[in-house]
């Protein structure tokens, strides 16, 4: 396993071998990329324990839309989004805010993608499953956006997830005992819907929230269980460590993305597969379905969300 959050020495000075200007460009680059992921798991841990408190205080369990059509928020989301680009801006500017705009779509470019509060629902009637998310998005040469790295950390129960491009993915845990866990993030070998164990997410739509129980009434009889639990990056991160064998969702919206980005690092960096329900690439600028797997069950599940149930039979790896 990889020890992706602890920081590489760039070496001294006096090598007398020769130098690889590509090599050392890609070595400076996983340095940097090791670097900030043990910057930002520190900023995800300060941001969280601060949410902690606040959830833990006497608190309205109603959450607000600040406009109709859009994500449920909490007066938390502000002091955390606000703690979260202060720090994260004094590590590393990037290229600036991925939520600001996109930006600048040059090769290479790299920008910040936050989430302070990912299940505000779930925070605000004082339930454990919500999430802090960091993730770095990427302009890769086809002006294609990637994310490359991801944090997501669940405060009340414990839990981060961390990953970065061509280094892996950890999980790290408190034990009931107080003590610390660290642990390579591997999907399950699930290999049939018969007896799995899936997740699916809800949306605030109606339309859409019908689309996806009528998906996951169509898989009945199948797993051994259908699970509702959100928040979207912990079922994708679960997916990765092999708690659940797949997720699914028939819409992710804009204010989705950087809690999807994170989490969509750690799955990949494990090896599942994370894609729309067609098998297209994820688009971080519009809506998507998606579906995330063990990448064992890929086929066999993608018929039920398109449509034609029976047409991926006996086709999972």
């Amino acid at each position: 396993m990889r020890n992706i959050i602890t920081p590489t020495p760039t070496g001294g000075q006096g090598s007398e071998e020769p130098v690889d200007a590509q090599k050392a460009l890609e070595t400076s680059d996983t340095n940097l990329m090791r670097s900030l992921t043990f910057d930002i798991s520190q900023v995800a841990t300060q941001a969280g324990a601060q949410a902690l408190r606040m959830q833990l205080r006497p608190h309205s369990t109603q959450a607000r839309q600040e406009e109709p059509g859009k994500a449920y928020t909490t007066d938390v989301n502000d002091a955390i989004m606000d703690f979260l680009r202060a720090k994260v801006s004094a590590i590393n500017p990037l290229n600036g805010f991925w939520e600001d705009g996109g930006g600048d779509r040059t090769p290479g470019n790299r920008f910040w993608s936050l989430c302070p509060l990912d299940g505000a629902i779930n925070f605000m009637r004082n339930l454990s499953e919500w999430t802090i998310t960091i993730a770095i998005l990427e302009v890769n040469g086809q002006g294609e956006v990637y994310p490359i790295l991801g944090v997501v950390y669940a405060p009340a129960l414990g839990l981060m997830y961390l990953a970065a491009r061509g280094e892996g993915a950890i999980r790290i845990r408190r034990t009931p005992q107080g003590e610390e866990k660290r642990e390579a993030v591997i999907p399950s070998a699930t290999r049939s819907l018969d007896g799995s164990m899936i997740c699916f997410g809800m949306s605030y739509f109606p339309e859409e929230s019908k689309q996806v129980l009528e998906k996951a009434a169509s898989l009945a009889g199948h797993p051994a269980d259908i699970k509702r639990i959100g928040p979207a990056s912990l079922d994708l991160c679960k997916v990765a460590d092999g708690t659940y064998d797949a997720y699914f969702e028939s819409a992710l919206h804009s204010w989705d993305v950087p809690a999807v980005a994170a989490a969509t690092a750690v799955v990949w960096e494990a090896q599942g597969t994370l894609e729309r329900w067609d098998g297209g690439k994820i688009r971080w600028s519009s809506d998507n379905d998606v579906l995330a797997t063990n990448g064992l069950l890929r086929d066999e599940l993608i018929p039920y969300l398109t449509g034609t149930p029976g047409a991926g039979a006996g086709t999972g790896a």
